[in-house]
């Protein structure tokens, strides 16, 4: 497997707003190791006969990117992950649980998704698989139907694919704004979302609202002024579409300008439909992420590797579109940091499975199963700057998914095949 960067331990950014229990989590977000004794009154849990255990942590085992421990077991109390190791060097704890055989990776991050939205593109879909043209509205189909919902029909749309997610083994998600394009509706999607998650993403700058189509300055400017006002409270994260049809490179920069003086720290939509200043403008301005990646030249390539921007590939729009596939193995031989996310949305890539983007990465991306799995946990936490997930050692939170399957190299053998047989989140067994 091809070696890449470590994270920075910098890496866990402080919360724009943050409170006190905020900065107690961001503490603990870097430590490398966790006192059993830190929280006297939790009980402590040991999960072993694992047949083989992802740590995401190369120090605890052979140097592999993966960290792979073979019959190993995991001791979690509270929230947190307390120790990894073989399990006949398992400690002492108050309860246990036999995986029975079973492979253990860490819960899947979902870096990059778009589910606060009403309404669904069935026939944009099944028009574009069929051969036929379509020419309903897109984008502009899902803001007509969000801006139309309760926010209670939108909060209820966006739990149910979070619990969709979730029986998949997917324990941590960023998600946007982004279908309102008003200065309310893209408001209350922040807000609604905020309530679940808190990686959430400000995407005014989805595309040019209706209202907007004949003055696009117009809109820039009320993306970065009124709405920006009104959204930031919300959101950790801005994000812009930086493309032919969205932004230019110009209105893109101002954007996220915008956005990083009042603490929101960009994200970029790049090269996803032709090449264009999408990368390179991520990295200028240290975005944690560039997302889509799909038409780069050497210099984007270069410009990704030498900088801390993740490259976030996102296969499910690729094989929802019948589009070019990024060229993962170009950015992995290169030493870029790659993520893998779900891009979750009802347009271009209608699926909340992780483990279907892993299949298709390595079927179709020429990524090793190795790679694929690093690049949707890790790779996923590197993309929104946090190492307390994404990884099962000593002082990350004790997220993880038991594989109804020895390796976690079933999530490609076996492709469509639900695997996950227990998901635990925060230390809880949750599906």
């Amino acid at each position: 497997m091809t070696p890449r960067r470590p994270l920075p331990r910098s890496a866990s950014a402080p919360d724009p707003h943050p409170t006190a229990d905020q900065a107690s989590k961001d503490a603990m977000s870097n430590a490398t190791t966790v006192s059993p004794a830190h929280s006297a009154s939790t009980a402590s849990t040991l999960i072993t006969n694992i047949a083989a255990l992802v740590t995401n942590d190369p120090s605890l085992s052979d140097s592999s990117p993966l960290g792979l421990i073979q019959d190993a077991a995991v001791v979690i109390e509270g929230d947190r992950v307390v120790w990894t190791g073989e399990s006949s060097k398992a400690p002492t704890t108050d309860n246990r649980v036999d995986a029975g055989g079973r492979a253990v990776i860490p819960g899947f991050v979902d870096s990059h998704s778009h589910l606060v939205f009403a309404g669904d593109r069935t026939e944009e879909f099944n028009a574009r698989m069929s051969g036929r043209p379509y020419t309903a509205g897109g984008i502009r189909t899902t803001v007509a139907a969000t801006r139309a919902a309760t926010d209670a029909e939108l909060e209820a749309n966006l739990t149910r694919h979070l619990a969709e997610a979730l029986r998949q083994g997917t324990t941590t998600f960023e998600t946007k704004s982004g279908y309102g394009l008003t200065v309310e509706d893209e408001a209350r999607a922040l807000r609604l979302a905020a309530r679940h998650t808190d990686e959430v993403t400000y995407l005014g700058a989805h595309v040019v609202s209706p209202e907007h189509a004949d003055d696009p300055a117009a809109y820039v400017a009320l993306v970065t002024g009124e709405m920006l006002d009104a959204c930031a409270p919300h959101a950790r994260w801005i994000d812009v579409f930086c493309e032919k049809g969205a932004f230019d490179g110009d209105q893109a920069r101002a954007i996220l300008t915008a956005g990083k003086a009042r603490g929101l720290h960009p994200r970029v939509h790049a090269n996803q439909l032709t090449h264009g200043p999408g990368v390179q403008l991520a990295v200028e301005l240290d975005a944690a992420s560039a997302d889509h990646c799909t038409h780069l030249t050497d210099a984007d390539v270069d410009a990704l590797a030498a900088g801390d921007t993740v490259a976030t590939l996102l296969p499910g729009a690729e094989f929802s579109t019948r589009a070019a596939w990024p060229d993962a193995r170009r950015l992995l031989d290169a030493g870029v940091t790659v993520a893998l996310s779900t891009d979750c949305n009802p347009g271009s890539s209608f699926t909340s499975s992780v483990p279907f983007c892993i299949a298709l990465a390595v079927r179709d991306m020429r990524m090793t199963p190795d790679e694929a799995l690093w690049s949707a946990t890790a790779g996923g936490a590197a993309a929104l700057r946090r190492t307390d997930v994404g990884r099962l050692t000593p002082g990350a939170y004790a997220d993880l998914v038991l594989l109804d399957a020895p390796s976690h190299v079933h999530l490609a053998y076996r492709p469509g095949v639900p695997l996950a047989s227990q998901v635990w989140r925060r230390g809880a067994r949750v599906a």
